[in-house]
């Protein structure tokens, strides 16, 4: 059984609480949290932009605890799930590594790249899992196709779009503070960069075009530009557009040698075969809003049980989505195309 504890009792640490309930030889068996009600289990105050409200939960069997040294300081506990605001992710990372405890951190794994390379080269040297939780592999969706296109069903992946657009957040002040998430080119772009280096690999370079607002990227149109080796055109937007009417979208257009496959949130992922057949793949999960976060809790389990993390948790490949990241910005505010250097 792996034993996890839960840093940060914020909305994410709500959701993945919810998720590890249904996970098989992993649970959840402490928290960390600087709130003594939360520690009680009255999460009521906790709001997202999915998923339940904040309820009262009953923590019995749960060691609860007001400071991260005390849970690392816990030899019951073999993987620290870090769930606290993403300013506050390499550091606790850090502590958690050099406690000699395998880790999953929420996206992203730092705001810094210096930050990711030293939490990269810590869990090297401390032979500790550094698992970076980039949920979006897991989501129904996008884990069909990510798997479709690794099996070569289709043929190559010649061209695509995808797209993530969010309302402005407001649900909580830290989400809406650039200086303590990055923005939207980061905080939820990062989403869109690890997902290509997953489908296509890492991109020779980028060019981008984005909306400024204060200094900050709000929204971003990228082009990812590959070699004879990879898409001839590969997109993505992402930002912080949407009015409130519709708060979040994403999707997907993908155009393989035999078949396309296409996806927009509230409609069905269908497959458009070239002899005109059109599928539409049942998927797991439904309409559980969790699900995707059990999957990636339960690979994380898994990972720690065989000792090795798959590429989709990995602190390595987070860390170039990271890159990726800022190599948008640089070239959204520079008009140039700028190279990917990993």
């Amino acid at each position: 059984m792996v034993r996890i504890g839960i840093v940060g009792i914020g909305f994410m640490g709500m959701i993945h609480y919810l998720a590890a309930q249904r996970l098989v030889s992993g649970q959840v068996t402490a928290i960390v949290s600087r709130d003594a009600k939360k520690r009680s289990g009255d999460w009521r105050g906790i709001r997202g932009n999915f998923g339940p409200p904040g309820q009262v939960m009953d923590l019995r069997g749960i060691k609860t605890y007001s400071q991260l040294s005390e849970l690392l300081a816990d030899p019951d506990i073999d993987l620290v799930d870090i769930c606290l605001p993403t300013h506050l992710h390499a550091g606790a990372s850090l502590e958690a590594l050099r406690a000699g405890k395998h880790v999953l951190v929420e996206k992203p794994i730092a705001l810094k790249l210096e930050e990711a390379d030293r939490l990269v080269e810590e869990a090297q040297r401390a032979g500790k899992l550094l698992m970076v939780a980039q949920v979006l592999p897991y989501v129904a969706e996008f884990a069909w196709v990510l798997h479709w296109a690794r099996s070569g069903e289709a043929g190559r992946l010649l061209a695509g779009h995808l797209d993530r657009i969010i309302s402005k957040p407001d649900w909580s002040a830290e989400i809406a503070d650039p200086s303590k998430t990055g923005g939207p080119a980061i905080d939820l772009h990062i989403h869109d960069t690890h997902f290509v280096a997953l489908l296509a690999g890492v991109p020779k370079a980028v060019y981008s075009r984005g909306v400024v607002e204060n200094g900050v990227v709000t929204h971003l149109s990228t082009h990812y530009i590959y070699g004879s080796d990879g898409p001839a055109c590969l997109t993505c937007s992402s930002g912080a557009l949407c009015q409130k009417g519709r708060e979040f979208t994403h999707g997907f257009e993908l155009y393989f040698e035999k078949a396309t496959v296409s996806y927009r949130l509230g409609t069905p992922l269908t497959v458009y075969h070239a002899d005109g057949r059109i599928d539409r793949p049942a998927l797991s999960g439904g309409d559980d809003p969790t699900a995707a976060f059990t999957a990636e809790l339960q690979a994380a389990v898994d990972a720690v049980a065989s000792g090795r993390a798959p590429r989709e948790l990995s602190g390595e490949l987070a860390r170039v989505a990271l890159l990726l990241c800022y190599k948008e910005i640089e070239s959204a505010t520079s008009g140039r195309m700028v190279s990917i250097n990993t």
